[in-house]
């Protein structure tokens, strides 16, 4: 599993502008089965994302994004395997 740090590197405007396609590439990967979470960070200076696959498919598929397509968002990549989960979220280990 893969936890997906997401930073803006541009102003709001510009990443307000591209939030609709990143929104759609987000659900694209829920679809998927790709992606289990995502959301904000608090403040907002970017995102988070919990990915279920490789590391290196999940840069490939992080690549694909709209925020990284325009270069306005780096990516830190965090690989772990999990081990025991709250009730409710046990599908997250296998």
């Amino acid at each position: 599993m893969i936890v997906v740090e997401l930073s803006y590197t541009v102003d709001r405007e510009r990443i307000d502008a591209l939030r609709p396609a990143h929104l759609a590439w987000l659900q694209q990967g829920l679809d998927d089965g790709r992606l289990l979470l995502s959301g904000r960070k608090v403040p907002v200076t970017g995102g988070m994302l919990l990915v279920r696959g490789t590391l290196d498919d999940v840069r490939d598929w992080c690549a694909s994004d709209p925020f990284a397509i325009d270069g306005v968002a780096e990516y830190r990549f965090f690989e772990f395997e999990p081990s025991k989960a709250a009730a409710g979220l046990e599908a997250l280990l296998a």
